[in-house]
């Protein structure tokens, strides 16, 4: 026999210790070979004052079995405490965030009986890099930050996904109709990656419409890939719709380590009441088995759980009159699965693993660099003032005297509405506004940037924040405003 794997696990709050003490007792009777090492995060970690969740040697564990199952924690509410799903994530680098999301009918209600998608999301970019600031007593601003090489690694893990799993299909979601720069560059991405893919299909949607669609027929959706927050919400209509949210494990890979959990909370209303339905992490601890290289294990604890599904003994929370035999609890439903290792269901369509055996080995790549690119130039600035003391003509009137012999004022927005020139007096304004400035030569220096800076300093402006407009290979690399 192997050498066990090693692996690290959390019992996490709420009804993480009972679903997970479910989970563990199915691995072991289903022959899994791990080697578990076990660490304490979250609320109690919270709450001992160590502001992250995770003490150091939970860290050290992690990074040495580079393979975390995870059950469900509680970040505390109030100030000062970061999400530590989101810290494991970025810490390790687990940029791929990957929810199957399969409907059980007519075992599970669902409208939607033919449904099998994989939304596979970016994991550390976006919005959720968590860049935020207070700038004025009316106006707060988060940065959507997207890389090339962030999307290409994204990108091609979803290809990749789909090669490995026999999916025709990837899509990308983005809404580059409004954000041209950003997720124009996602996308541009993703038409780039998936010509080395010419055996599976790629199209593309708008995400709002998308995630119609999405929510209206799931059965046109393959293998779904897109940016950190569109993901982290189709994820879970995706799930919903599947019948359950409770179901629904992932995975969140990386090159040096992965990461495994349900994609529920942690529920402490109903901690330590054998009620809590262990199937969601069951699923993701599926998907760490198939990460390890146990995919025979895998299929085995899928097909025992399909088939439990199958034959009526489900959890409260499933439950259906007419369609359930038997209800039953945590503890009880681990047994189950137990019951039926070996067995593969009927009407269900069963796992089958065994081609991962001699599949080729599934390549991550890294990433190539940023695109090519010819000459940048730097060609004015945006900058951004904190200013409540009369109205859009005053503001002009104060603004224009700043301007240098290299930089002349070009327009004033507020929320990115342009105010000057040709403003129309319906525009609602705050007190947060942005004076672009551009070379009259085209071209503008820092040097030339700082010497208008002054200019405002002098005259006794509050600047809040300055944004150097570029432009690469010719091409304006800024947007423009509304208005």
């Amino acid at each position: 026999m192997n050498a066990p794997t090693p692996i690290t696990i959390a019992r996490g709050d709420g009804i993480g210790p009972e679903i997970m003490d479910a989970v563990l007792r199915i691995l072991d009777a289903a022959g899994a070979n791990l080697a578990i090492e076990e660490i304490e995060i979250g609320e109690s970690v919270f709450k001992s004052g160590v502001k992250s969740g995770m003490r150091q040697e939970a860290w050290d564990s992690i990074r040495r079995t580079k393979v975390f199952l995870k059950a469900p924690i509680t970040t505390p509410q109030g100030g000062g405490y970061k999400s530590l799903n989101v810290s494991i994530r970025t810490a390790l680098g687990l940029f791929a965030n990957v929810r199957p999301c399969v409907s059980y009918y007519p075992y599970i209600q669902t409208n939607h009986p033919k449904m099998n998608v994989v939304i596979v999301r970016e994991n550390e970019e976006d919005l959720y890099a968590g860049i935020e600031y207070r700038q004025t007593a009316d106006v707060a601003e988060s940065l959507k930050l997207i890389s090339h090489a962030g999307s290409q690694r994204i990108i091609r893990y979803a290809f990749e996904y789909a090669r490995r799993n026999n999916r025709k299909r990837v899509t990308a979601f983005v809404k580059d109709n409004i954000m041209k720069i950003t997720d124009g560059l996602f996308h541009k991405t993703f038409l780039e990656i998936a010509k080395e893919y010419p055996t599976i299909e790629h199209d593309s949607y708008i995400v709002d419409i998308g995630a119609a669609r999405l929510a209206d027929t799931p059965e046109r959706f393959d293998v779904i890939v897109t940016s950190n927050l569109y993901g982290d919400i189709i994820s879970d209509i995706a799930a919903q719709i599947t019948g359950s949210v409770g179901l629904g494990g992932s995975s969140n890979i990386g090159e040096h380590a992965a990461m495994f959990e349900a994609i529920h909370g942690s529920a402490p209303d109903i901690a330590g009441q054998n009620v809590a339905n262990p199937s969601g992490l069951l699923l993701g601890a599926v998907m760490m088995l198939m990460h390890i290289g146990q995919w025979d294990v895998a299929e085995r604890v899928h097909n025992a759980w399909l088939t439990t599904i199958e034959e009526g003994i489900h959890k409260h929370d499933i439950y259906r009159e007419g369609v359930s035999k038997q209800r039953v609890g945590t503890k009880e439903f681990a047994s189950a699965v137990i019951q039926h290792l070996n067995q593969r269901p009927q009407v269900l369509e069963p796992v089958d693993y065994s081609h991962h055996a001699t599949a080729t080995p599934f390549q991550m790549h890294h990433p190539v660099g940023p695109p090519e690119i010819g000459a940048k130039e730097l060609i004015g600035v945006d900058v951004y003032i904190d200013w409540n003391k009369g109205k859009v003509a005053d503001l002009v009137e104060q603004v224009q005297p700043l301007q240098t012999d290299d930089l002349s004022l070009e327009m004033i927005t507020s929320r990115g509405v342009r105010v000057w020139p040709d403003g129309i007096d319906e525009t609602f304004t705050v007190d947060h506004w942005r004076c672009r400035f551009r070379g009259k030569d085209g071209q503008a220096t820092h040097a030339s940037i700082l010497k208008l800076l002054t200019q405002f300093e002098q005259a006794g402006f509050d600047f809040v924040k300055t944004e150097h407009l570029y432009t690469f290979d010719g091409e304006e690399a800024f947007s423009g405003a509304q208005g």
